[in-house]
Order: C-alpha cells, then structure tokens, then sequence
C-alpha cells in the first residue's frame, strides 16, 4: 500500500471530522498503547470513551487517575498537531511544542516549578541503568543529533529507529520522552514515505529489550524486528479501512 494513501487518509479524515475510520482507529489505538508502555491505567475501552465522549465510562469501584485520562486527551491533540505539521521539516521548536502537548496540564503546582514543561530537563533524570545526558548538555546534544539526522539525504527506517535510541538515550524532558520518541517516529515514517507505526502494548517487553540491546551492546536487531512487526500491523489496519475494493 502506498504510503501517500494513508498520509492523505490520515489527513483527510482529521479535517472532516468523522469516526469509524483509519483516523479515528489511530488516535484511540496509538494513545492506549503509547501511554500503556509508560504505566497509564486507562484501558482500551476508557481511551475510547475519552476520544468519543469526553467521559470516562468505567467500573464503579475503579479510581480514575486524573494525570493518565488528562495526558490521553493530549495524546489526541499531539497526535492532530503532528499531521498539522507533517509537511514541516523535524526540528528543535516542533520536538518541544510536542512536549508541551502532551504534558499540559498535567501537573501539580509543586511540579510546575522544576518540571519545564516544553522545555528541555532541569533536573537529571534516567532510564533503565542507561545514563541520560546532563541537563547543561541537552541542548547541544540535541542540536547535534538533529544535525546528523537532517544530513541524511533519502531516510531509511534504519536512520528512523537510530535517530529514536539517540533522542532516548538523550532523554531530553524530565517526563515523557518514550511517548514524544514514538510520536516521532510516526511521524518521521510518514513524513518519508515509509509506513508508519507505533508500539502495542504487547511489544513492550521486546521494545524496551531492544532499545537496551541497542544502546548497551549495539545489537540492533532486536529493535528493528519489533519495528518492522509494528509497522506490518499498522498496515494490516490500513489495508482494513482503505482497501474498500479488494
């Protein structure tokens, strides 16, 4: 399937505005699995009633855990900003601006003090046993990996997925770096013509070994098959909704 059909898909289908289609099956999927490798406790059936209703229809004796339904809500809106953007070239501005995003709103007014909101980590943080950069060095390391990134002339999903162990081996923001580097790795695939995908929550466990193997042993492997498994899903949804004829 050509990717320029889903793109134009995606696209079309946010301006109108209706449900039962590629669009909406993206929005709901992607936030439940992206934010479900990150510990949400919103279920599938709870990001739907989110993205349809703006209610949470949920068992009575289940506590809603305000920040999880908060940043699936702005998973949706990241999600609408990134096919905004999509004709844009990957840069600085539009990485924190997806931040910003996803995190508004999220936050305590103890947090709001030192957390930096679209805004690159005040404070150290990291990931697994991986050391992150110091925050006095995130900015130039940022500005170096996207440096490298743009000088590669026809991308490959390769480039893709090394462009994504590097921004997380930065680990930019002090919360949200997984969701933001998978958001950009959707995005980056359909921004060159490469299908794109995202993580389901059953791949977590392979996902995260394979960023690990990645950045500890340079065994790249793992994580790729997981990517390449992800995007044959991704296409197999599109073929559902776009392949009327066949």
């Amino acid at each position: 399937m050509g990717i320029s059909k889903i793109k134009k898909a995606l696209i079309e289908q946010k301006n109108m505005n209706l449900s039962g289609n590629l669009y909406h099956k993206t929005q709901i999927d992607f936030a439940y699995h992206n934010n479900y490798i990150e510990g949400s406790t919103i279920t599938p059936e709870e990001t739907a009633s989110i993205y349809d209703t703006g209610t949470i229809l949920t068992s009575s004796d289940k506590v809603i855990v305000l920040k999880d339904a908060t940043e699936t809500k702005n998973h949706f809106t990241l999600f609408k900003y990134m096919l905004d953007t999509i004709d844009d070239k990957l840069s600085e501005d539009m990485i924190k601006k997806f931040h910003f995003i996803l995190k508004d709103g999220t936050l305590t007014d103890d947090e709001k003090e030192w957390f930096n909101v679209g805004e690159y980590k005040k404070k150290r943080n990291f990931v697994g046993n991986i050391v992150t950069s110091l925050p006095k060095d995130v900015a130039s390391d940022m500005k170096k990996l996207l440096e490298w990134y743009n000088k590669i002339p026809k991308k490959t999903l390769e480039d893709i997925i090394e462009f994504h162990v590097r921004f997380e081996r930065i680990h930019p923001f002090q919360d949200g770096n997984g969701r933001i580097g998978r958001m950009i790795m959707f995005r980056e695939c359909l921004y060159n013509d490469i299908m794109p995908f995202f993580i389901k929550d059953r791949n977590k466990d392979f996902y995260i070994r394979g960023i690990r193997e990645y950045q500890i042993n340079n065994e790249k492997g793992y994580l790729i098959d997981t990517c390449l498994n992800s995007q044959d899903n991704y296409e197999k949804m599109a073929h559902f909704f776009l392949d009327d004829n066949e």
